[in-house]
């Protein structure tokens, strides 16, 4: 459906509001922090007298850079940057994950906090949005030494983060382990085993179950409540998929077990194709024996351009933001499009697309699955109470399925995109609390 949403451009600081982009930003190049800021400005029209408190969300509360020293395995001392960005609080506790990647920047994670907390509002969890992160390879460094900097970084980053101020969680190159270590660290500073302090726990240290899934399940939901909207038959769709980790292969599993055929995947090693379909549980098998995703008995190998040409109905982007740009958006044969990475999609992408009646499921409402258990999670630590995983899958399946439901109402009664309708839904509920809550002192 062709939209008319406003599409302001940000670079020019006029758009910004009263104030000039913060001097910690480059204002000819802000980086993935652009994107939102052209989001929020695409929304502002919507606000009504919300609006007068907009300037809210494109500032971050609170930004921690840290100097991250550890001991390497040689003896040598190695120093990395690392980053805690507390986005929004009004509607409770930062809430965010922590990724290791060696193109790590302020104004990526800056993106990435803002995104939680219009991701948190979407679905209504009573958390704001917090992001974190390290400059480094984790693949160039032995399990001892992220160790080290796992604990230095919790340590550094301990006098913003707590069970009722800011909740890490794995994101990019972080797991369970690396959650247990930050947990047993800052414990250790408190004096007390606190286990809500972080989310995405092994199970054994107060972790959830269906936690490992919850991401790709909540995927899953949004697509194939998007299907039944657009008319298309889950049993038989063809599913291209980009990533093959946390996400993109439990979102390939789900959607294999309920009949959908895998025809494409691409992870960082390559890209395979079947027009008969893909078992995703060949594939990892495959994958985790040959250390790629090529060479798969049966399985065509593409250029990893080429896996924007694939015909397909569904392409779910579950890698990278910034990977479907205006320079591929044209190729895209999909009818349906379901982010599971955070921003992998461009604003100018996204008006091409729209523009060509391609339906996008945002990041912001798509990839919530892995946050809303994860706030199961927390409630389950403060209670010690825990639940089943038919429970927890039950529960997130109602409040996803809910939460689309509720956003494409928001579309059809706006003629917007679904990312706009997320954008309006949860701006206007931060706002409303920032209004509330008034300004202190």
């Amino acid at each position: 459906m062709t939209t008319t949403e406003p599409n302001p451009t940000v670079q020019d600081t006029s758009k910004l509001g009263h104030h000039a982009i913060p001097s910690y930003l480059d204002p000819n190049d802000l980086g993935p922090y652009a994107i939102y800021l052209e989001q929020v400005e695409r929304v502002t029209p919507y606000l009504g007298k919300l609006a007068y408190w907009v300037e809210t969300l494109k500032r971050p509360k609170r930004i921690l850079v840290v100097d991250v020293p550890i001991h390497l395995d040689d003896g040598t001392v190695a120093h990395f940057e690392g980053y805690r960005v507390q986005h929004n609080t009004s509607r409770g506790p930062a809430k965010g994950g922590v990724r290791y990647h060696q193109d790590v920047t302020l104004s990526e994670v800056m993106a990435l906090s803002a995104w939680m907390t219009v991701k948190n509002a979407a679905v209504n969890l009573p958390y704001g949005g917090g992001k974190g992160g390290i400059r480094i390879d984790p693949r160039k460094y032995s399990t001892g030494e992220l160790e080290r900097l796992t604990r230095r970084y919790t340590t550094e980053i301990g006098l913003v983060i707590g069970p009722e101020k800011d909740i890490p969680a794995p994101d990019v190159n972080t797991n369970p382990q690396t959650m247990a270590w930050m947990m047993d660290t800052y414990s250790m500073n408190v004096g007390r085993t606190a286990t809500g302090v972080v989310t995405g726990k092994p199970v054994a240290l107060g972790g959830s179950l269906g936690r490992a899934d919850a991401t790709g399940r909540g995927v899953f939901v949004t697509a194939a409540e998007a299907l039944k909207k657009l008319g298309i038959r889950l049993e038989g769709a063809r599913i291209a998929i980009q990533g093959f980790g946390n996400v993109g292969e439990a979102a390939a599993r789900i959607f294999h077990d309920h009949g959908a055929k895998i025809v494409a995947i691409q992870d960082v090693t390559g890209t395979i194709y079947s027009s008969a379909g893909i078992d995703p549980r060949t594939a990892l098998a495959h994958l985790r024996q040959s250390g790629k995703m090529t060479g798969l008995a049966d399985t065509d190998e593409l250029t990893r351009d080429a896996f924007w040409d694939v015909d397909c109905d569904v392409l779910i982007p579950a890698a990278l933001e910034k990977q479907i740009t205006d320079a591929n958006a044209g190729r895209i044969k999909a009818k349906l499009i379901v982010e599971g990475a955070n921003g992998p999609t461009t604003p100018a992408a996204d008006d091409l697309l729209a523009e060509r009646g391609i339906t996008i499921v945002p990041d912001v409402l798509a990839n919530a699955g892995g946050v809303t258990v994860s706030y199961f999670e927390w409630v389950q630590d403060f209670s010690s109470f825990f639940w089943t995983e038919d429970e927890i899958n039950k529960r997130l399946d109602r409040i996803m399925g809910e939460a689309f439901l509720s956003l494409w109402d928001v579309k059809e009664r706006h003629g917007v995109t679904l990312r706009t309708a997320a954008y309006i839904v949860a701006c206007t509920r931060v706002l409303e609390a920032r209004a509330l809550r008034g300004l202190y002192p």
